[in-house]
C-alpha cells in the first residue's frame, strides 16, 4: 500500500515530534546482570535514550529510512547525550532545540519483576520535551518529509500542545501525511476531558492512527463513547484516516483500511524481559513496511515481530533491530511454530 510520496525533493522519509527521555534500566550485560527484583533493590543501571517517538526514530533509521526529529531537550549533558546519540544513529537533529528555563529531560527508571511484571517510575516535573513551542515548528522542515509522526504525549501540556497542533496544520497545508501515535501516559495529563479534546484534534487530521483500545476510548470520550473497534475505524475513516490500527495487547491487533478491509495479527511468542517497548518496535516495523509498499498484512507481521523482539530485550532504543534481523526472527518463529504463527 502506497501512502507516502516518492517525491525525491523531500529529503526525509519521516519526521517525528514529541517526547524524548532518558531510560535507566536494571543492568543486564556481560559485566553485570540485575535479575528480576523490585526497583528499590537494584544497584546497577544502564542508561539509554527513551521516549516512544525517539525510539521509533531510531527504529526506522535502523531499517534504512531517513528520519528527523522535532523536540526539546535540556541544556546540559543529558541533552548532549540525546543529540549526540541521534547524530550517531543518522537522525537529523537540526530541529531539536535546548530549553532556556532550566527544564530537564524526563527520567524513567524501570522495574522488572518477572517476564510478565514490569513497571516504570517517571520523573517529569518541569520536563524539557513539553517546552516545545510554536516558534520551534518550521513549515519548510515539515514539507521536507514524506510523513510526520506526532506523539500524543506532546499534547499533554502547553506550550507543547499548541506546537503539535501547529505542526499538524502545517502538515495538512504542505501535503505531508500525519501518523498519530496516541501514546497515552496517565502521568502527563490533568483530566480526561483534555485527553479527548486534544487527541481528537490531531486524530481528525491524521492519515494513520495507532493506539490501544484504551487510547481510542480516551480519544473518543467526548465524541461517541463506547464504540467497538469497527465503529471507531468507521468514524475516523470518515474524517481523514486511511488506516486505523487498534491494539489489544497479547490478544493481537487489527488494521482497518478505509474501504472496509481489515487485517489482524497476533504477537509472536517470546520469553519477555519487560512489558514495554513493544509498541515502539511495532510502530517502526509497520511504518517501514508501508514505505516498502507491502500489503498491510505483511506490514503487521513485520511490526508484530519487531515488537516481540523488543519485549525480550533490556532496552527500547539500542536493541531496535535492522530489517534483516526482523526477517530472520520471523523465519525462525515460523520454523518453530508454523507458517501462520502470528496471523489471526
Amino acid at each position: 500500500m502506497h501512502l507516502f510520496s516518492d517525491d525525491s525533493s523531500r529529503e526525509l522519509d519521516i519526521i517525528l515530534l514529541g517526547r524524548v527521555a532518558i531510560d535507566f534500566n536494571p543492568a543486564y550485560s556481560d559485566c553485570v546482570q540485575e535479575e528480576f527484583k523490585p526497583l528499590k533493590n537494584v544497584h546497577y543501571f544502564e542508561k539509554f535514550v527513551g521516549g516512544s517517538p525517539a525510539n521509533i526514530a531510531v527504529g526506522v533509521t535502523h531499517h534504512g529510512l531517513k528520519a528527523g526529529f522535532i523536540g526539546k531537550v535540556s541544556n546540559d549533558q543529558f541533552g548532549d547525550f540525546v543529540t549526540e546519540y541521534f547524530e550517531r544513529e543518522g537522525i537529523d537533529t537540526s530541529h531539536i532545540s535546548r530549553c532556556a528555563g532550566g527544564e530537564k529531560l524526563g527520567l524513567t527508571f524501570t522495574e522488572m519483576l518477572s517476564p510478565s511484571e514490569s513497571s516504570i517510575l517517571m520523573y517529569r516535573n518541569a520536563v524539557a520535551d513539553l517546552q516545545l513551542h510554536v516558534d520551534d515548528i518550521d513549515e519548510d522542515y515539515i514539507a521536507s518529509a514524506k510523513c510526520l509522526l506526532i506523539s500524543g504525549t506532546a499534547l499533554a501540556e502547553s506550550p507543547s500542545r499548541e506546537a503539535a497542533i501547529k505542526a499538524a496544520m502545517l502538515a495538512r497545508k504542505v501535503g505531508t501525511p500525519i501518523i498519530f501515535d496516541i501514546d497515552y501516559r496517565a502521568y502527563n495529563w490533568n483530566n480526561a476531558d483534555e485527553i479527548s479534546m486534544y487527541c481528537a484534534v490531531i486524530a481528525r487530521e491524521a492519515t494513520i492512527i495507532m493506539g490501544s483500545r484504551e487510547e481510542f476510548d480516551l480519544t473518543e470520550r467526548l465524541i461517541r463513547p463506547g464504540m467497538s473497534d469497527a465503529q471507531s475505524a468507521e468514524y475516523w475513516h470518515g474524517q481523514n484516516s486511511e488506516i486505523v490500527i487498534i491494539k489489544h495487547g497479547m490478544k493481537g491487533s487489527t488494521a482497518y483500511v478505509k474501504g472496509g478491509e481489515s487485517f489482524s495479527i497476533k504477537p509472536f511468542p517470546v520469553t519477555a524481559r519487560k512489558g514495554f517497548g513493544g509498541g515502539d518496535g511495532y510502530g517502526s516495523g509497520f511504518i517501514y513496511g508501508l514505505f516498502q509498499g507491502w500489503d498491510i498484512q505483511d506490514c503487521l507481521e513485520f511490526g508484530s515481530a519487531e515488537a516481540s523482539m523488543m519485549v525480550r530485550s533490556n532496552n527500547c532504543s539500542d536493541a531496535l533491530p535492522n530489517a534483516d534481523a526482523v526477517h530472520a526472527f520471523i523465519a525462525e518463529e515460523k520454523a518453530l511454530y508454523g507458517e501462520m504463527v502470528a496471523r489471526s
